[in-house]
């Protein structure tokens, strides 16, 4: 698969190089492995549709906003659904059981926002995007995500005090 003569790249090229980064978005979006491997299968499907108005912008923006709304049409439609409990983490390699404890406190957390917070503070924090650049995604003004990112954190520190302290001390 090669570059295309006006200089983008093919739907599988950017499925292979972007795929892996999307995918951890989903899966901070929905806190779930396989609800996340389902949202962006979903989003890959609607982006492929409508690869060639698409992919000579910002392809993984277009995704990214593309999972942000399925994942609410989902999170509205399933609000009842049982919930399953979460699987053991199944990577290589060694991890460490405060890392674990970390991420665990992490996802939890991130659990008690409703979903726009979740996105919000996914895409600011985790994906690094500017306020503005949130905004388009999620199809906002730029107050209105200054506003769901000051509630999330609010609400953050009032659910998981000591998370802040213990994700600084991790990175360091």
């Amino acid at each position: 698969m090669t570059e295309q003569a006006d200089g983008t790249g093919t739907f599988h090229d950017f499925v292979v190089h972007r795929s892996a980064a999307l995918s951890r978005t989903a899966y901070l979006l929905t806190g779930d492995h396989h609800l996340a491997e389902d949202l962006l299968q979903s989003a890959l499907a609607r982006t492929y549709r409508h690869w060639r108005r698409i992919r000579a912008g910002d392809p993984a923006a277009y995704v990214r906003r593309v999972m942000y709304h399925q994942h609410i049409s989902w999170w509205r439609r399933r609000r009842l659904a049982e919930r399953l409990q979460p699987e053991p983490v199944d990577r290589a390699g060694e991890d460490s059981s405060e890392a674990i404890a970390l991420r665990l406190s992490v996802t939890a957390a991130l659990r008690q926002l409703t979903p726009r917070q979740r996105a919000v503070v996914v895409l600011r924090f985790y994906e690094d995007l500017t306020e503005a650049q949130v905004a388009e995604v999620l199809g906002c003004s730029v107050g209105t995500v200054k506003r769901h990112g000051h509630d999330a954190l609010s609400r953050l520190r009032t659910v998981a005090p000591g998370l802040v302290e213990r994700t600084q001390r991790s990175i360091r």
